[in-house]
Parts: C-alpha cells; sequence; structure tokens
C-alpha cells in the first residue's frame, strides 16, 4: 500500500450526527453471514454481481462538479469540505437496484491520474480499476448509514422510494499516480433477493 494512502487513512475529523461512523473491520457493523459476505469480499463487486444474474447495467445517474461529503475529505486528503469530480450510478441485476456507488476525485488529479474518469459513461468503474496495474488499492471500510445520511437520502430519491432502517456501506480509497479517488458502495434492500451463488 502506497505512503499517502496509508496518510489520509491516519486523519480522522470529529463527526456529526449526519456523519457515518467507518470500520476497518467488518465487526464493527454487526452484519449478518450473507450481508457480511457483500461487504467483506475482495473481489470486483461488479463482477460478483455479473455472476448472479441474467442481465447487469450500470445506470449513471450524475457525474458532476460537486460538494465533498463532511466524512469524505479527509479521505482524499482535503483540508475540509470544497469541490469534487462526483460520480453516482445504480448497479441493477436483472434492473433491480442492488447498490446505489458513490465515487470523488479531488479536483487536483490530472487526466493523467485518472484518464478514464470522465469517460466513463455506463460502464462500471470497478471492472477498470480492477483491470489496471498501476492503482494502488486501499483497506475496505464499513459503516452503517443512517437514513438521513446524504447517501441514503441520494438513493432514496434516485428510487423514488422511502428506505427505511440503516443500511450497509463499504467505501475503499484507491491511488493512481498522484490521483486519490475514494468509492463508496450502499448496498440496497435488494441485494438480499439475488442469487447468493454464482451461475453455472
Amino acid at each position: 500500500m502506497s505512503r499517502l494512502i496509508r496518510r489520509v487513512k491516519s486523519r480522522s475529523g470529529s463527526r456529526s450526527l449526519l456523519q457515518a461512523q467507518w470500520f476497518f473491520h467488518v465487526n464493527g457493523v454487526h452484519a449478518s453471514p450473507q450481508m457480511r459476505g457483500w461487504l467483506t469480499d475482495s473481489m470486483s463487486l461488479t463482477k460478483k454481481l455479473i455472476a448472479r444474474c441474467e442481465r447487469f447495467r450500470v445506470q449513471r445517474l450524475a457525474q458532476q462538479h460537486a460538494l465533498v461529503l463532511a466524512d469524505e475529505f479527509a479521505e482524499v486528503a482535503l483540508p475540509r469540505r470544497m469541490q469534487v469530480q462526483e460520480r453516482e450510478v445504480l448497479l441493477r441485476c436483472d434492473e433491480k437496484p442492488v447498490v446505489y456507488a458513490h465515487t470523488i476525485v479531488p479536483l487536483s488529479a490530472t487526466a493523467s491520474d485518472w484518464p478514464f474518469f470522465g469517460r466513463l459513461g455506463e460502464r462500471s468503474l470497478g471492472s477498470t480499476l480492477f483491470g489496471d496495474p498501476r492503482v494502488v488499492r486501499g483497506e475496505l471500510q464499513y459503516a452503517r448509514l443512517h437514513v438521513q445520511h446524504p447517501l441514503v437520502l441520494r438513493a432514496a430519491a434516485a428510487l423514488g422510494v422511502v428506505l427505511h432502517g440503516p443500511l450497509f456501506a463499504r467505501r475503499c480509497l484507491y491511488q493512481r499516480g498522484n490521483g486519490l479517488l475514494l468509492v463508496t458502495e450502499v448496498f440496497l434492500p435488494e441485494i438480499k433477493n439475488i442469487r447468493q451463488s454464482p451461475r453455472n
């Protein structure tokens, strides 16, 4: 793991009621065995989902400049809340929305750091990250997001529903060159209803 990723991980600020508490061990979120399997799997989430449905699809919701969330800015070495590049998508299995994914990249990142980021469209970011030998992956972090957390509210708005109860989430910091990229994956209720083992 690169020194930069280790240095960023060591920074932690105070939390408000709308900030998630992130853990470096899954035991901190008290997940069921089924949910624990989704949270801790080190393979590409895209690849795992593809193996468990007939049709996998990435639905892009937004890709724009936006204000970084209060529990994200320190992770990508920003001194305070400021504008970042943001990407939001829904991952769908057989048209069922199973994961809401949120990615941020500091505006200081160059095109050589993340040359593909602006051209993804509805392609999977995960497949790109796992296929690039220059990408260094940090440790997974885990949380239970309260219904008032901004990412849960955004997922609910995208689905046009009210989401009840805390949602399990994980996030991971990636580095390529000098650029940092933070991916947060929020597992939606439909994740419980898809096939739990790969297709034959």
